[in-house]
Parts: structure tokens; C-alpha cells; sequence
């Protein structure tokens, strides 16, 4: 006679109820760190363009004007985390006053300079009003403002 032996194991209803269990933390997990994830790169695009504007900053005060570009401070290399260039404009030696950015009244929102990143989407536009620029990170106010264009 054949001893009965007993199978141990997982039934398919607990394998599958595992299955869900890891597919709900999942989906909590997932959006969780990328809303930690795009407020690390925000935060670390706000302390790159502070550092630009000190080294902005400081060659106004040794050449008694801004620079022309990036390069002219060595800051043309500069990638945001997204891997974007950092945008800057000259407003004080712009031509075309039309080519400066504008807050939601479609005013300027700097005297000085422009600069900022053009953030997750890798697109931007001048008026802050546009879809394109809600997530660009911004220097408004001559330097006061540090965030994102939708906060302004």
C-alpha cells in the first residue's frame, strides 16, 4: 500500500491574490517616486540658476554690464536635469524687447535677464500663459522669484 502524501505548495487563488497585492503597491509606488524624482530635479534646476545668477551677477559688477551669453561666463555646458541648455537673454542689450518672457498679464517679468530651464517637457515659449511654459523653472523679478512659471 501506497502511503497518501500530502502536496504542500501555493494554491492559484493565493498566487494570484500575491499577484494583486504587488500590483496595487506597484501602482502606488511608481507615481510616488516620480513626483519625488521631478521634485529633485526642480529643486536642483532652482540652485543651478542661483549659481548662474551669482556668476551673472558677479561679472556685472567687474564689467559694469551682462554678459552676452552662457559662454562668455563659461555656463554654456551647463544641462539641467533633464538634459536641457539653460535659456538666457540679455534683456538690457536686447534688440527685439518682444523676445523676453512675460508673465500672465504679458508683462516682463525681468528688467536684467531672462534665464531659465525649459523643465520636463523640453519645450517652452515666451508668455508664461502658454501650455508649454507651465513647467519651465524661472528667474523672475530681477532674481527675487525661483520656481516654476505656473507658480509666478
Amino acid at each position: 500500500m501506497l502511503a497518501a502524501t500530502k502536496q504542500s505548495g501555493f494554491s492559484v487563488l493565493e498566487i494570484l491574490i500575491v499577484i494583486a497585492i504587488l500590483g496595487i503597491l506597484i501602482s502606488i509606488a511608481i507615481p510616488a517616486y516620480e513626483n519625488y524624482r521631478d521634485k529633485k530635479h526642480i529643486t536642483q534646476t532652482k540652485a543651478d540658476i542661483l549659481e548662474i545668477q551669482v556668476i551673472i551677477d558677479r561679472f556685472y559688477v567687474e564689467n559694469n554690464r551682462f554678459p552676452d551669453s552662457l559662454s562668455e561666463i563659461n555656463q554654456h555646458f551647463r544641462k539641467d536635469p533633464w538634459g536641457n541648455n539653460y535659456y538666457y537673454t540679455n534683456i538690457t542689450a536686447a534688440k527685439n524687447k518682444g523676445s523676453v518672457r512675460k508673465d500672465k498679464n504679458l508683462t516682463p517679468v525681468n528688467s536684467d535677464y531672462d534665464l531659465y530651464s525649459a523643465g520636463k517637457d523640453k519645450k517652452t515659449s515666451l508668455p508664461f500663459t502658454a501650455k508649454a511654459s507651465h513647467d519651465d523653472i524661472v528667474r523672475c523679478n530681477n532674481g527675487s522669484f525661483i520656481g516654476l512659471a505656473v507658480d509666478y
